[in-house]
């Protein structure tokens, strides 16, 4: 069994603990064993961004196989589906059932064919963007982008990308409304987005 789907390893798991570490009592798999009562879900490959929208819904982020990757709703005690579901392929090209035929497993909000290899995730919040309110951001790493994420009553659905030279690896909001950047390797920058024609450009250096 691949560890997404073993009850007795944290890999392709969403952990929920108290801040003092204990495991709350109302987790999801109280009965799978010791290890599976500090998971909230289960079925994910590589979630790299995990944030809370304005209504306290947690979201996450996470790279497919070969395309595929995903924006998904986390749920209490869902099933992402990986390895056994995907919308994407095993890099061999071996295809993968996408999520359609197996509907015990949670589907993905959106998915990506090409891929972005998305990373940091972050909801916006704040007056420097006002029509951006509630939009999800997301870093996008073979992308080399910021991507942008509406809502409407049909769901969330991309709405623009932002491209750059280089990977981004992490993007947060402040409490102010300015859009934070980190792009990832050698000579990155840390670049500070305002709502104005001037770009504050930070290098960060090991």
């Amino acid at each position: 069994m691949t560890p997404a789907q073993n009850w007795n390893s944290d890999l392709g798991k969403i952990i929920r603990l108290k801040e003092d570490g204990a495991i709350p009592k109302d987790n999801p798999f109280q009965d799978n064993g010791n290890r599976a009562k500090s998971f909230w879900t289960m079925g994910h490959r590589n979630a790299l961004g995990l944030a809370f929208d304005s209504n306290d819904q947690l979201w996450s982020t996470e790279m497919g196989p070969k395309n595929g990757d995903e924006l998904n709703l986390i749920q209490k005690g869902k099933n992402y589906g990986w390895p056994i579901v995907s919308e994407g392929s095993h890099y061999s090209g071996i295809p993968i059932p996408p999520h359609e035929t197996r509907p015990e497993f949670q589907a993905p909000m959106v998915f990506w064919n090409p891929t972005i290899a998305p990373s940091g995730l972050d909801f916006y919040e704040g007056d420097e963007f006002p029509s951006w309110q509630g939009n999800a951001l997301i870093g996008g790493l073979r992308s080399r982008a910021l991507i942008r994420v509406t809502f409407d009553e049909n769901g969330p659905k991309e709405k623009e990308r932002f491209h750059w030279s280089k990977r981004v690896r992490d993007v947060e909001v402040c409490q102010k409304g300015f859009i934070w950047v980190i792009e990832d390797g050698n000579d990155a920058k840390l670049i500070k987005f305002t709502n104005s024609s001037k770009t504050n450009r930070f290098f960060f250096n090991n």
